[in-house]
């Protein structure tokens, strides 16, 4: 039998180093193609387990991100900063439920209370940092492997948070690195900030209305708390109201509770500010013709 000559052999040995080369740079290509999206798990989670994907943080971080993508889309800009304050933000959700399973379409339709905590270094309008609402959220697997998310009753929170602006310097992380030139180590929603703009942390003492602005939640609500304007037509209207309510006969404040909500919802669907202090105007016109008698129900 010939034994191989020196050259074949380091032929072979070269072959062979570069077989197992390729294998390494291969199965590390792969690792990150294996990974799974938020989509993905809370798919797979959806049909094997309906339960388990209304409370699994996959499915609550499909909801941060929708909710911060109408944000931007209630503002009309800002998607990429908004995308940055979402991955440093986090989703809280209590008391999730599954209500309903259709198996035949893929969906699950579940309900809980969100808690969306804000990054440090920005806050919505009235300076809070944590927004809270009642939500149903639904879940449907597509044909791709990925799961589509339709959120309801999430408002109390997307017209707040479309308010968002920077309040001062953010925390500064104990863990980061000293090197503060890289911008690297900046906290992502740094990286590419808000349009600059008044700080939210608190209306101005001339903008405060008659109800507490740290409250506010409403598109209406939101442009009182800013216009010094509003605010004063606001504190007006209270308190004739409250007069109104304290001097009237029983079928008088009848009259007065019923229409209150009303005007709110008048006043919370108007786009501008023009049209919210003609609702204000409206109302008081309203409260005096309910008080002489001339009011009726239309």
């Amino acid at each position: 039998m010939n034994r191989l000559n020196p050259t074949a052999m380091t032929l072979i040995g070269g072959v062979l180093v570069l077989l197992l080369l390729l294998f390494v740079f291969t199965r590390s290509g792969n690792e990150n193609s294996d990974r799974l999206s938020d989509d993905q798990i809370a798919a797979r989670a959806a049909a094997t387990d309906p339960e388990k994907a209304c409370a699994s943080q996959a499915t609550y971080d499909l909801i941060k991100g929708q909710l911060f993508r109408s944000a931007a889309q209630l503002r009309g800009s800002d998607q990429p900063a908004f995308d940055k304050l979402a991955a440093a933000s986090v989703a809280r959700m209590d008391a999730p439920m599954l209500k309903s399973h259709d198996e035949q379409r893929g969906a699950i339709a579940c309900s809980g209370t969100l808690s969306l905590d804000l990054p440090p270094g920005v806050a919505v309008v009235g300076g809070r940092r944590t927004l809270s609402a009642d939500i149903d959220y639904t879940l449907q697997a597509r044909l791709d492997g990925n799961s589509a998310l339709t959120l309801t009753n999430a408002d109390a929170i997307i017209t707040p948070l479309s308010t968002l602006a920077k309040v001062g310097t953010p925390l500064e992380d104990p863990l980061a690195p000293t090197n503060q030139a890289d911008p690297i180590d900046a906290p992502p929603f740094v990286a590419e900030p808000l349009p600059t703009e008044p700080a939210p942390a608190a209306p101005a003492p001339r903008a405060r209305p008659s109800f507490n602005c740290q409250n506010a939640r409403t598109a209406g609500e939101i442009a009182v708390c800013n216009d010094p304007g509003l605010a004063a037509l606001d504190r007006q209207m209270g308190a004739q109201f409250n007069t109104a309510v304290a001097d009237a006969d029983a079928e008088q404040r009848i009259a007065l509770q019923n229409t209150r909500g009303r005007f709110l919802d008048f006043r919370d669907r108007c786009r501008a500010d023009d049209c919210i202090a003609d609702a204000y105007r409206g109302r008081m016109n309203e409260i005096r013709d309910i008080m002489a008698g001339r009011w009726h129900a239309p």
